[in-house]
């Protein structure tokens, strides 16, 4: 009972942010048209939503991979500035973004290391599709850590966005994303 209120304290607080980071993913995801073109890979993102800036134990900076913070500093504050920022960063730029509870995204983008049991215990028990890549594996297992609310993927190969929660992951293959408001898919 204590995990499945830990769990769903996390997602009460966050529920907001992750809504917007994934509807950003699916609209680059649907928007970029060129994914069967051999040698065009697409945009691609790896946010952690995380519940305090105690994040340094777990990461490595990545140089000059920064988000522009001097346009977007917060995801909430400007809807359009965030997607328009996320758009530039992931035909850019490589790297987790990290963003507070409190929706501040941080300037220096990461690479996330993966933990040990010792860190994490659930680690060992968890299994992998095989479509997921390093960025995914990452994503899921990093989403086991105490501090992490959620990570969210938009995967440069097919435009699959992907939430993790807690070492579970809830997949939108690029045809499944948008639901009713997918151009696509409104009928006439």
């Amino acid at each position: 009972m204590e995990e499945i209120d830990r769990v769903l304290s996390k997602y009460a607080t966050s529920q907001e942010l992750m809504d917007q980071i994934r509807y950003v993913a699916e609209s680059l995801s649907i928007g970029f048209d060129r994914w069967d073109e051999q040698y065009v890979s697409g945009p691609s993102l790896y946010f952690l939503l995380v519940a305090e800036t105690d994040f340094e134990a777990y990461t490595d900076s990545l140089g000059e991979n920064e988000w522009p913070v001097d346009r977007c500093q917060v995801v909430l504050n400007s809807r359009e500035a965030f997607r328009r920022v996320a758009e530039d960063v992931a035909f850019s730029r490589d790297g987790a973004i990290i963003v507070t509870g409190d929706g501040t995204i941080q300037k220096q983008m990461v690479r996330v290391r993966s933990p040990s049991p010792t860190e994490v215990q659930d680690v060992e028990e968890l299994s992998y599709p095989d479509w997921m890549g390093t960025k995914h594996m990452s994503a899921l297992e990093t989403s086991l850590r105490e501090n992490v609310l959620w990570a969210i993927t938009l995967s440069e190969e097919d435009g699959r966005v992907t939430t993790y929660l807690n070492g579970t992951y809830q997949d939108y293959p690029r045809d499944e994303i948008g639901g009713r408001w997918r151009p696509d898919t409104q009928q006439s």
